[in-house]
């Protein structure tokens, strides 16, 4: 970890303070708000058209902050196929953990994203945590030319999130956050290590469309 956290303060040594203490706030900033992979669904025929909504959301006195999440076939918006909570939390300098959280009966939450009084009944104590599935994200930053490049970058742990979708018994998650998209490569595994679901050739690319 030490040797971890040397590598970042070198990365990061010729910003400001200003920026630095607000990396945590930059993370919230890009994760929150609608995206959608439409324009990499109409480029290439292995990818669909899929709209992602986040939004921040108050979880009681629980520490950290919280966003409700919701992913649907651009088709069909209003009937989102994956419906989730994640707890961001600031473990150590610029190193930070997506906890993954699940809740029963998801649908009577759809389009909670954009309507709000729809979220009023969804407390703490109803959110189940996806043991082995939380995703550490790590900041990055580099100058190129006279342009300040930020970016996030995580994964879950290699076979520590259970999976038993379509024969699956470990799941994988990749993701890189900018301001303008955040890319994510969810992908299941058999016990022998052979891929059984998700996309093969990348990780969709998911546009920001609204704050």
């Amino acid at each position: 970890m030490k040797k971890l956290v040397f590598i970042f303060l070198f990365l990061v040594s010729f910003q400001s303070k200003a920026q630095l203490e607000n990396i945590y706030g930059t993370l919230l900033a890009y994760m929150t708000g609608s995206f959608s992979s439409e324009a990499q669904s109409k480029a290439d025929s292995n990818f669909y058209d899929i709209r992602l909504h986040m939004v921040d959301i108050q979880m009681g006195n629980e520490s950290g902050n919280w966003l409700y999440v919701e992913q649907a076939m651009g088709s069909a918006q209003d009937k989102p196929y994956r419906q989730r909570v994640y707890q961001v939390v600031e473990i150590a300098l610029g190193i930070y953990e997506s906890r993954v959280y699940e809740f029963e009966n998801p649908l009577q939450y759809a389009g909670g994203w954009n309507d709000a009084s729809k979220l009023s009944n969804l407390t703490f104590d109803k959110l189940i945590l996806r043991d082995g599935c939380t995703i550490t994200l790590k900041y990055e930053h580099e100058l190129v030319g006279d342009i300040n490049i930020n970016r996030f970058v995580g994964s879950t742990g290699a076979t520590s999130c259970p999976s038993s979708l379509r024969g699956a018994s470990y799941a994988t998650s990749e993701v890189v956050i900018t301001d303008e998209q955040l890319l994510s490569w969810d992908r299941g595994w058999d016990a022998n290590g052979k891929q059984v679901w998700g996309a093969e050739t990348g990780g969709y690319i998911f546009v920001k469309t609204t704050e």
